[in-house]
């Protein structure tokens, strides 16, 4: 009998922790459900995609867009699975109110791709009140992956980028030109035991953009390996942030950091025109 305390205060540790983790996928879970409504479902020339309007609409004033991009766990035509951790973030009360703006969630069958960004500017064009200069895109995984190739296609369309894990597979093709991106500001996020998607790739692009005086600024989360969806866009600060160069914006806060850029070379375009 002596012996089996041991066993039974472990199993009561395991049994709390298991009811714990649990409780906490549930009200995620809840919370996921009740903003499920803030996300409206459309279909734009066989696109679907979820639209969330900036928290307290005022006509008056100009709304920044994010683009999201999902990862291949939200790929389909169900116009529901590319919601995901980051998105419903974004979602929450709080953060809205802070940081009004649209948020544009497409889905894709396939990767992304040149299509998908003109449906995407199509649908932003037509949104009202829309700070064209504010454009911002962002996305996981695969979505990390599209951020990276969309911005490649038009960078001055975009006034930040965030791709998370977004250096492409293991076995795939090098597509990552850092200089045609140097002055897009970029905030990319990695786990450092990313057996997936793997950190290496974008270390050297990180790398290429310090030596050319990009601006790009790299956080990686050590030990952690592809599932780091959930970790950048309510920041968590406990990885190790480095900056290319003196162009970079150095706010630590994510969301502060991203709602603060703007397109300078759609800035310069606006100007000249006024002229």
């Amino acid at each position: 009998m002596i012996t089996s305390i041991p066993i039974v205060k472990s199993l009561t540790v395991v049994f709390f922790v298991a009811c714990t983790t649990a409780l906490a996928r549930e009200n995620r879970l809840t919370a996921q459900r009740a903003s499920l409504e803030l996300f409206k479902a459309h279909i734009h020339k066989g696109m679907p995609y979820r639209l969330m309007s900036p928290s307290n609409f005022d006509a008056t004033r100009k709304y920044p867009v994010i683009l999201s991009l999902h990862g291949a766990g939200g790929k389909g035509d169900d116009n529901r699975k590319q919601l995901k951790d980051w998105n419903f973030q974004l979602a929450d009360k709080k953060i809205r109110t802070n940081y009004p703006c649209y948020l544009l969630v497409p889905q894709s069958k396939g990767m992304w791709n040149k299509e998908h960004l003109d449906k995407c500017k199509e649908i932003i064009k037509g949104l009202e009140s829309v700070d064209m200069k504010r454009i911002y895109i962002l996305g996981h995984s695969m979505g990390g992956e599209g951020t990276y190739r969309l911005i490649q296609m038009d960078p001055g369309y975009f006034a930040a980028a965030a791709p998370s894990a977004g250096s492409g597979l293991r076995r795939g093709e090098s597509f990552i030109n850092p200089s045609i991106i140097k002055d897009v500001p970029i905030w990319a996020f990695h786990g450092d035991n990313d057996r997936v998607c793997p950190v290496q790739r974008d270390r050297e692009v990180f790398e290429e953009m310090k030596r050319i005086g990009g601006n790009m600024k790299f956080t990686v989360w050590k030990g952690e390996k592809h599932s780091v969806s959930g970790k950048f866009v309510v920041f968590t600060d406990d990885g190790t942030t480095q900056i290319s160069s003196k162009a970079c914006d150095a706010e630590p806060v994510f969301l502060q950091w991203l709602f603060a850029q703007k397109a300078a070379i759609q800035e310069k375009v606006i100007t000249s025109e006024k002229k």
